[in-house]
């Protein structure tokens, strides 16, 4: 039994903050029931996003509600909150919040209480002061971001097959991608083979009209999957006729002409950011300390370093590597850590309430899997290496396992059976981003703004 009764605050609805509150409400099974124990959750979406799979949602491999995990259906037990948290003071154990009841009402951000905080606020797209970025460039951290990077890339298919202007055509069907992580290669890559299968369906576009450009800073990608299998995938791709950029930055995506350092000027419609990411700005309005880099200081037991009370895990937190050989190092921010923190992270919330010892956070790097489109795939698991359709296969054995409920295994597996008997979807549903549009035009009204204002473009 709890010690005394508790009102856990859970802030932020993804990885750390989802597998946490899930735990929480599968140990304290009997204080939930009795009143002892209150469990809110707050996060600005109702849903928690598998982000692993939102190349395959891009490429109409699985449906976008697949890629989602309903919070509300998961976490029965927990009070689910849609909002977000502008501000913590942790001495005082209050956070503000916002809903959209608070934007209707007028009355400014109401106030709750905790007793115990988990912070779980994730992070933020990585952006630089690049000209022309915020105005034109695409963002891949999010479901919407994923669905309507596909509409945008069948639209720019469908302007380039009806234009006559050379000019506005080669713009259409020139697809730059900076950030030679897991998002930009398996963005690129599904994207790719998506389009290459909808060109068929085009009479005046073929798969050797596009150009699709990968520029990354550093001298390889993916990193993750260690220097051989990232040669590998730069040989691939390029193989593909996939432009693979390496030691180049982008410096100006003003009036639709991506300039790299290279000396390069592209004119294109279409520029996807995915360079890196960096902690929730939430940080920034706590009183808990931080790192140099923005992250929460964190213990080993996933407590906030000084902080009593206040917990975190995930890409805001800076988790000590107990496993590292050398002095210092710290947890890799992605989904693998991310997950089995969580359950520590439960457990020790869990053990604090009860009086027992903490737990220590230790999980050796087991490796990584990325896909390189359809039957391909590179591959580091223990050191062993795997390329082509074996780590194609593995990657989506792996992402099964790992991705939330069986409901949601069911479904994916579904859809992977069945786009192995059926063809592609290519339909571009753009117009979900302004369903009003055609009402308001019936209606006297006036048309959304000018597609040449669109950041994507769209029509």
């Amino acid at each position: 039994m709890v010690k005394e009764r508790a009102r856990i605050l859970v802030v932020g609805g993804g990885y750390v903050g989802m597998y946490t509150a899930l735990r929480l409400q599968q140990k304290l099974k009997r204080e939930l029931r009795q009143g002892d124990v209150e469990i809110t959750v707050v996060t600005p979406d109702p849903y928690m996003t598998y982000q692993p799979f939102l190349p395959e949602a891009a490429a109409g491999s699985i449906s976008p509600r697949h890629v989602v995990v309903p919070l509300r259906r998961v976490l029965d037990r927990c009070h689910v909150v849609v909002g977000e948290v502008t501000a913590i003071d942790h001495t005082k154990r209050t956070a503000s919040l916002t809903t959209l009841a608070t934007d209707e009402e007028g009355d400014g951000a109401d106030e709750i209480g905790y007793d115990e905080l988990v912070l779980a606020p994730g992070s933020v797209s990585r952006t630089l002061p690049v000209p022309g970025l915020a105005e034109y460039g695409i963002g891949f951290k999010t479901v919407e971001e994923a669905i309507g990077l596909r509409n945008h890339v069948i639209e720019q298919m469908d302007i380039a097959s009806s234009t006559r202007d050379p000019a506005i055509r080669d713009a259409a069907l020139t697809f730059v991608f900076v950030g030679g992580g897991y998002a930009g290669v398996e963005a690129l890559a599904e994207l790719e083979d998506m389009a290459r299968y909808a060109a068929r369906y085009y009479h005046n576009v073929r798969h050797e009209d596009m150009k699709w450009i990968l520029v990354e800073a550093a001298d390889r990608i993916l990193p993750e999957v260690g220097a051989e299998m990232g040669r590998y995938a730069v040989t691939e791709l390029r193989r593909r006729n996939i432009q693979v950029l390496l030691e180049t930055r982008l410096e100006s995506c003003a009036g639709r002409v991506a300039v790299l350092s290279d000396g390069q000027r592209l004119p294109t419609r279409t520029v996807v950011w995915t360079a890196g990411v960096k902690p929730h700005p939430l940080l920034d309005a706590t009183d808990l300390p931080r790192t140099a880099r923005g992250r929460l200081k964190c213990t080993a037991q996933l407590t906030v370093d000084g902080a009593e009370h206040a917990w975190a895990a995930g890409d805001a937190a800076a988790v000590p590597d107990v496993t590292a050989a050398e002095p210092g190092a710290l947890t890799a921010p992605n989904a693998q850590h991310a997950v089995r923190q969580a359950r520590v992270l439960g457990d020790n919330i869990v053990h604090a309430l009860r009086g027992e010892p903490l737990q220590t956070y230790a999980h050796s790097y087991a490796g990584s899997v990325a896909s390189l489109g359809l039957h391909k795939g590179v591959a580091q698991i223990y050191g062993r290496r795997l390329k082509g359709y074996p780590a194609w296969f593995m990657h989506r054995v792996y992402h099964l396992s790992r991705v939330p409920t069986w409901n949601r295994k069911a479904r994916v597996l579904a859809e992977w059976t069945l786009s192995g008997l059926f063809k592609r979807e290519i339909v571009s549903l753009g117009s979900l981003e302004h369903p009003r549009a055609e009402f308001e035009l019936a209606a006297g009204g006036k048309l959304h703004p000018d597609p040449s204002d669109d950041p994507k473009g769209s029509n």
